[in-house]
Order: structure tokens, then C-alpha cells, then sequence
């Protein structure tokens, strides 16, 4: 069976397509966990709980009013049902109990503890500063004995979450121009074997603005096809994760998905465009010797 011939000069479409594709992937993938990491943060950040305990002679109209009263400050998540938690004097003794392994009750007559509430707060308050903003306005409440929260592991914490995001940055800045330059070469490759037609439309007279339009045109429609492509199989694949591992649906924002498929549309069609352009003008400028 005779092999099929290749037109010369033809421009491959179909291999820049399938590139182009493959680095906004890429791209995307390492969008994608970055978006996911700023959520995981979020709930590690807002999964942690201050704790005000409560005078021991504090009756249940008091303790109720108080609860609405802390529900109220704009540092306590808006949710009121899981972020103003109550906790009484003999679960906190149970709680106590299963984490020392130690029962007290066995040799004091009387419960020690006091009852609290178990606070969880604004993601922007998880920092040593605003914490204890936080602990001075509870502790200026009626009915508030002490206000504790986990002071060394804010700062472990926020430390540990800035060097990670320092290295995912720097990756993903290093991972980008690497990405952006291998796909430069590719369509100035591509387009040496457009150089002639080029060169032959120069002689006919064709501006520089008339050469250049369709090339931009197929560029720019290549990366918006790329970027179609490469959003589509993103979504399908992380909705795929979430069939088979239901926990990441805490982690999923439709909105932030969303953005990021926008975002390497865009880049798509700004890699294809500016690409080309910069090889067009690069065969527009050369001689016919060095089109050889």
C-alpha cells in the first residue's frame, strides 16, 4: 500500500494542537493544586478552635445570651451552629480523660473544669497578632473566666504554609517559561515550512499586516481549541477524583475551578498568538539567502 504523500509546506496543525494541549495540562494541573492547597489551608486554618471557658456560676439564659453575643463578633465564622460550640464541665472531663489516659475523678471529690465555648475563626485571624485581639475582646464578655488558644502551632503553622507556597511558586514560575519557550521553538519550527509562501507573497507585493493576519488568526484558533481542550479533560478528570474519592468535595470551589479553565483558555489563545507573531516577523525580516 503506497504511503500517503505530505503536501509541502504543509503546516502541522494537528502536532502543535497536541503540544500546545499537553503544556496548558500541564499548566493547569499545577493550577489546579495550588487552588486546592489554598483550600486545604483555609480548613486547616479555620478548623482550629479557640477555647473561652465559662464562670462556673454562669446559669443557661446567661450562657445562651453570650453564645449569640460571641456569634455576633466579626472574627467568628459565619455559621453559628458549628462555630460557636459549647462544651460542659463533664465532656470536657470525658475529652480529658481519653487524652491523658489519667481519671482524676478517682482521687478529687469535686470536677475542676470549666465549661467553654469552642470558637472557630475567620481564616484572616489566624495570626498571632489578631489572636490575641480575639482573646482580649472575649475576655472582656460577662461570663467569660479565660480565653486559650494553640499559640505555637499558629506560628508552626503560618511559617510552615509561607515556605510551601514560596516553593510551589517558584516551581510553577520555572515550570511557565519553560513551558512558554519549548512552545515558542515549536511554532517557529512549525512555521519554517512556511517560510517560502511567506517570502513569495513579499515578491507579489503583500503587506506585512496582510501576511501576517491568517498566521495570527490559526494561532490564536489553535490555543483557543488547546485551551478547550485542556480545561475540558482538567474538569472531567478532578469531577473523576471527587466520584472516587467523595472527601476532596471540601476542597472543590466551582467557582475557582472555573477561573483556572478560563485562565488557560486565555493563555492558550496568548501563547498561540504571540508565538506566531514573533516567528512570522522572524521570516518576515530575512533575505532569501537566509531563508536557505
Amino acid at each position: 500500500m503506497a504511503r500517503k504523500k505530505k503536501n509541502v509546506g504543509a503546516y502541522p496543525t494537528g502536532r502543535i494542537l497536541f503540544s500546545l494541549t499537553l503544556a496548558l495540562l500541564l499548566i493547569g494541573a499545577c493550577g489546579l493544586l495550588a487552588v486546592q492547597s489554598k483550600r486545604l489551608v483555609t480548613q486547616v486554618r479555620e478548623s482550629n478552635e479557640v477555647r473561652a471557658f465559662l464562670d462556673n456560676d454562669l446559669d443557661s439564659t446567661s450562657r445562651l445570651a453570650l453564645a449569640d453575643k460571641i456569634a455576633q463578633e466579626p472574627f467568628v465564622l459565619a455559621d453559628k451552629a458549628t462555630s460557636v460550640r459549647y462544651v460542659s464541665k463533664e465532656a470536657a472531663a470525658k475529652e480529658f480523660i481519653a487524652e491523658t489516659k489519667e481519671d482524676f475523678t478517682r482521687f478529687l471529690n469535686d470536677n475542676p473544669l470549666h465549661a467553654s465555648y469552642r470558637i472557630r475563626l475567620r481564616e484572616t485571624y489566624f495570626a498571632e497578632d489578631k489572636l490575641k485581639e480575639v482573646k482580649a475582646a472575649l475576655e472582656k464578655m460577662d461570663g467569660v473566666f479565660e480565653v486559650v488558644y494553640p499559640e505555637n502551632m499558629v506560628d508552626n503553622i503560618n511559617r510552615n504554609i509561607t515556605k510551601i507556597y514560596a516553593v510551589m511558586a517558584g516551581f510553577a514560575l520555572v515550570l511557565l517559561i519553560i513551558i512558554i519557550v519549548l512552545m515558542n521553538n515549536t511554532i517557529r519550527l512549525a512555521l519554517y515550512s512556511q517560510r517560502l509562501l511567506i517570502r513569495s507573497m513579499q515578491l507579489v507585493g503583500a503587506t506585512n499586516g496582510f501576511i501576517t493576519k491568517p498566521f495570527l488568526v490559526r494561532g490564536l484558533t489553535q490555543g483557543l481549541v488547546a485551551g478547550l481542550i485542556a480545561a475540558t479533560v482538567l474538569c472531567i478528570g478532578w469531577y473523576a477524583a471527587l466520584f472516587s474519592l467523595p472527601e476532596l468535595t471540601v476542597l472543590t470551589d466551582p467557582l475557582q475551578l472555573l477561573m483556572l479553565a478560563g485562565g488557560l483558555i486565555v493563555l492558550g489563545m496568548l501563547i498561540g498568538l504571540l508565538s506566531t507573531f514573533q516567528a512570522v516577523n522572524r521570516y518576515l525580516g530575512l533575505t532569501l539567502n537566509e531563508l536557505y
